[in-house]
């Protein structure tokens, strides 16, 4: 108590001893792969696609991770820590730059090559290709950009010979870029008001193991570099695939890398991994690989298949990728829009024009109990996602958003009653304890996402002398029971319809 001297009216301001418990995110997601530049091995947060950009440039060839992140911010995703992986280039080496460019007169497509100077070091060099100022059958316009500010403009290019031909043009005056392979410049006039970004490839990897992935808690590599940030509710590997699809890896170092993506997730107990199958696989293939070879059971892991095509902005085409940075995003957005309660399903996968695999109703039915969620694709309804199960083989945990709940309610008083620590365990304590976790509780019941018409029905909360003896107590334990009851998904809707007599239903 203060010493107070004079007479008069004082005030003081009393702490309640209690602070209410606020939820955490739920939707922030770590991926791991190979991008164009950018910080090697240090996780680093993006928050959207243009931010993604600055720091780890655009496409690349031989790359799934940015298209990936493109997808997952497109779904809804808003924040995502990106940990780029050593592709063995050096960083000063030419990097190729590659795009088709639309015909003005057709659907053809042509292309040129073109590679950065060493002289351009780590400068962030891309090109884009437009309409030139002279509109004539076969001309058209480069620009040079460096850091994003054109460096260079060659105008009124054309492939045919002569002064302005592409290759004499850019050969002899271009201080940053050069012509890969001149007989590779057949170029045609882009389309109207067309701007055609090229795209870096990247070098093949003479080797990767799996441990490029799993990396160092310690050093903050790989996996490892995502324990020390406990904002991350959802992880996944884009890059696992396209090292596999290249032969650089083999099926057994996917296999590898995903079990420790697994125990990683498992560890850490607030985060869940979103799995890919490998590509180009039938119904019958994945339910062999899922049984056969890639048996895991864990409640902190979930699958999707088949893989997706979307249009790849370089080239114009349609590329496959793998789903799980998508689905990510669709996760992002389903919690922002419903809860994390409400499972990720039945939802729409944004900028997917088509699945690699189309399935019907019967190859799903022997895929969905072993815990593959299925994305399918609806007439007038587009491609959603069909599956919300995990890949555990308990029933108490056989939802995604089972799953998910628990890790937001475990985050969330986890850190809201942090001032617990060290309090005088009493039955004070026990009180103040029992009021701030039921009004978080409360609050989780009210949104929907526990079962009972009557909070009694949906949580309770014991901490009181019995579950807290003084055996305990003088142990320094302080021990709090807590039980809730989620609410699980529809996932069968079953309308049952019989045929009734003729004035049955007016006799009632």
């Amino acid at each position: 108590m203060a010493n107070y001297l004079a007479p008069g009216v004082y005030v003081e301001e009393v702490s309640s001893g209690s602070r209410p418990i606020e939820g955490v995110g739920t939707a922030v997601a770590g991926f791991v792969g190979f991008t164009e530049k950018g910080p090697i091995s240090e996780p680093t947060l993006v928050t959207n696609w243009t931010q993604y950009v600055t720091v780890f440039g655009g496409y690349v060839d031989n790359a799934y991770l940015p298209h990936a992140v493109y997808g997952y911010f497109l779904n809804g995703g808003g924040s995502a820590y990106i940990m780029r992986l050593p592709d063995g280039r050096e960083e000063t080496a030419p990097r190729v730059l590659r795009a088709a460019v639309p015909a003005s007169g057709d659907d053809k497509r042509a292309a040129f090559t073109l590679r950065t100077l060493k002289a351009a070091g780590d400068d962030d060099i891309s090109v884009t290709v437009t309409e030139a100022s002279q509109q004539e059958a076969d001309t058209f316009r480069v620009d040079v950009l460096r850091n994003g500010k054109v460096e260079e403009t060659f105008d009124n290019l054309t492939t045919k010979r002569g002064p302005n031909n592409v290759a004499t043009v850019i050969s002899r005056n271009s201080k940053l870029v050069e012509l890969e392979d001149a007989k590779a410049a057949s170029v045609v006039a882009p389309k109207k008001d067309a701007v055609v970004p090229f795209a870096t490839t990247l070098p093949v990897p003479a080797e990767l193991t799996a441990g490029a992935y799993v990396g160092d808690p310690i050093d903050r590599t790989g996996l490892g570099g995502f324990e020390a940030i406990d904002e991350i509710t959802m992880v996944a590997v884009p890059d696992l695939m396209s090292a596999y699809q290249r032969g650089v890896i083999d099926a057994e170092v996917v296999k590898a890398v995903q079990l420790a993506l697994i125990a990683h997730c498992e560890r850490m107990s607030d985060r869940v991994a979103i799995l890919d199958s490998p590509p180009g696989l039938n119904s019958q293939q994945v339910r062999d690989w899922r049984t056969e070879f890639a048996g895991y059971d864990s409640k902190f892991a979930a699958l999707y298949w088949p893989w997706i095509q979307v249009m790849d902005p370089g080239s114009g085409t349609k590329i496959s990728l793998p789903p799980s940075a998508h689905i990510a995003g669709v996760w992002a957005r389903n919690d922002a829009n419903r809860g994390v309660h409400k499972a990720p399903a039945n939802e729409n996968v944004r900028g997917v024009v088509s699945l690699q695999t189309v399935i019907s109703r019967s190859e799903q039915e022997l895929l969905n109990p072993l815990g593959v969620n299925c994305l399918r694709a609806f007439p007038g309804q587009g491609i959603r996602v069909w599956g919300a199960r995990t890949l555990s083989t308990d029933p108490e945990w056989r939802y995604v958003n089972v799953r998910r709940l628990f890790n937001f309610i475990e985050e969330s008083i986890l850190n809201g009653t942090s001032w617990v620590v060290f309090e005088p365990n009493d039955e004070y304590l026990w009180s103040s304890v029992r009021r701030v976790v039921g009004a978080f509780l409360h609050r989780v019941w009210r949104s929907g996402a526990l079962v009972g018409q009557s909070a009694a029905e949906a949580y309770f909360v014991k901490c009181d002398a019995e579950n807290n003896p003084a055996e305990l107590r003088d142990s320094g334990h302080l021990i709090v029971e807590i039980g809730v009851a989620p609410v699980k998904p529809a996932e069968f809707v079953v309308f049952r319809i019989s045929q009734l007599p003729q004035g049955a239903a007016l006799e009632e």
